[in-house]
Formats: structure tokens, sequence, C-alpha cells
């Protein structure tokens, strides 16, 4: 597994993570189109909070699942948290915040998350 740094917009949010990370995943629903996210799903423990804890904010909508974290100085979404369908804990990664990461080099998976 490679090791990969993100963060937000105005560098108050860090952070590191670990993975394979070989395609991404595109949603339709009315959230991630409209902010044009591309993802990546790791583990909860492939995922490490360097700052920013307290500039966080959380954004819930629909079935109140996912826990969309915010930057509150600059409005960016790096990840979000949640779990899968068995229940384990789960990090959406904003691959589009990864700051060494070439995601317009990989295959893009689509999600219908609009029906979902």
């Amino acid at each position: 597994m490679k090791k990969y740094t993100g963060g937000c917009h105005c560098g108050a949010v860090t952070f590191e993570i670990e993975a394979d990370i070989t395609e991404v995943m595109a949603c339709n629903c009315s959230h991630c189109k409209m902010k044009g996210f591309l993802l990546v799903f790791i583990p909860a423990e492939q995922f490490t909070l360097h700052s920013g804890e307290e500039n966080l904010t959380e954004y819930l909508f629909n079935k109140k699942h996912i826990h969309h974290m915010f930057c509150k100085t600059c409005g960016t979404e790096p990840f979000a948290r949640g779990a899968d369908s068995s229940g384990k804990e789960t990090v959406a990664i904003n691959v589009r915040c990864l700051t060494d990461l070439d995601y317009d080099s990989l295959p893009v998976k689509e999600f219908n998350g609009k029906d979902y």
C-alpha cells in the first residue's frame, strides 16, 4: 500500500491515507454530482487526521448515514465518514484533495447514487 497526503484548500485540515488506488468512483447523487467528487473508500484504520479536527464541520443529508466533513474556513470537503454494508467504519476520500495522486490517469467507475 502507498501513503498519500491530503487536506483542504486553506491547509487547516491535513491527513494521510494508506491505500492501493487503482480506480476512483464518480457518484451521481445530488451532493457528489454538484461538487464533482472523485472518491475512493478505505477502512477507517487506514486514515489518519493530522490537523484540523476543530476546524471541521459536518453535513448530513438524505438517509443521514454519511458524515460529510467540511473545513469551516475554506468549505472544502476532503473526506466523509460512514460505514460499509457490513457495518465496518469507512472513510470516503475526495481524491481531488490528495496532493500526490494523478487521479486523471485512473479509470472512473460510475455509481448511481441518485437512485440509491
